[in-house]
């Protein structure tokens, strides 16, 4: 049996700042998905190990924000995402908190609108 989520999309408006902020608030590099009608941005991953990849997603007719759907990504501790959020041109809507036995999480407006969350063990 797998997860649930196998992938994720995180639609955009301006591709180039939302690129800029997820890549410096969790220090990585998005690579560049070949699509006719899409412009898409993948996060590094691995296909068969834990977790869900995703990608940035441009599509005409597909505006950013206003979603009720909201994507964990996976910290070692999520105050320090949570930071650079804020650094980086997001909005920190709920600072790191405790949610029991299963560790902390925080949520954060990216640089298009759309809520992200942070989880961490510590």
């Amino acid at each position: 049996m797998q997860n649930p989520v196998g992938w994720f999309e995180i639609y955009v408006d301006d591709m180039s700042r939302a690129k800029s902020f997820y890549e410096a608030v969790f220090e990585c590099e998005l690579e560049q998905l070949s699509s006719p009608d899409v412009e898409l941005w993948c996060f590094s991953g691995d296909q068969n190990a834990y977790g869900a990849m995703g990608a940035l997603v441009k599509m005409e007719g597909f505006s950013a924000g206003g979603n009720s759907t909201i994507v964990y990504f996976a910290c070692d501790d999520c105050a320090v995402q949570q930071a650079r959020s804020a650094e980086h041109g997001g909005k920190v809507l709920k600072e790191k908190f405790s949610i029991g036995e299963y560790g902390f999480i925080a949520l954060v407006a990216d640089t298009e609108g759309n809520m992200i969350g942070l989880h961490s063990m510590k």
